[in-house]
């Protein structure tokens, strides 16, 4: 069992003096937090990490990530001994960074199939944003992913976390699809994740 610490979007400064004590073992963003808390927050927990950007993170080139994070943005990679696929960023509303349309969407999620490769199954889908229709808003900042459907459908991950949706304080309840798991990982989330694609059960999560 390996048991991850997934978080999004929102920082939250009193977490840095309790992290040691959550005893993780593999650390996975979501997007949109500052470099230097996520840096800070492995550098606690010293185990390994990985990202996908958000819509509010810089617009780097490949090779340039925080320090001690694997980038998986259209990506498959095995880290903490978990397989992982990642998409980051949002559907497109204005001209920032990591943003684009439905159809580039399409492609970019074609690519990372590809990337997968025949042994298709992950553990878990990391993404910034979630699928269309599950999770998400009808403002245009907020709507879903339409591509992720057929990532889910292919990878059959055991989970799919996700944070850009901001429960603004209420609950953001799970979303079941097939064998996959969809959460809502913002603030923070703390969730034991059994390899090979397995259901996993969930652990302790929300800050407060």
């Amino acid at each position: 069992m390996v048991r991850v610490l997934a978080v999004a979007d929102e920082e939250i400064p009193a977490m840095e003096s309790r992290v040691r004590d959550l005893r993780v073992d593999l650390v996975l963003a979501a997007g949109d937090l500052p470099w230097g808390y996520l840096e800070s927050l492995v550098s606690l927990v010293d185990a390994p990490a990985a990202y996908v950007p958000g819509n509010h993170d810089p617009s780097t080139a490949r090779g340039k990530s925080p320090r001690g994070l694997i980038d998986l943005d259209g990506r498959v990679f095995t880290v903490g001994g978990l397989r992982v696929a990642g998409l980051g960023g949002c559907v497109r509303y204005n001209e920032g960074p990591h943003q684009y349309t439905q159809d580039q969407y399409d492609k970019r999620a074609r690519r990372l199939l590809k990337d997968a490769g025949k042994a298709c199954q992950v553990d878990v889908l990391l993404t910034h944003a979630p699928p269309y229709g599950l999770g998400d808003e009808p403002d245009p900042c907020h709507v879903g992913v339409s591509a992720l459907h057929g990532v889910l459908e292919t990878l059959q991950p055991a989970w799919h976390l996700h944070g850009h949706i901001h429960p603004y304080g209420m609950h953001k309840p799970d979303r079941e699809v097939g064998r996959t798991t969809i959460r809502n990982v913002i603030p923070w989330q703390v969730i034991e994740i059994e390899p090979a694609s397995t259901h996993a059960v969930a652990g302790t999560g929300r800050g407060a």
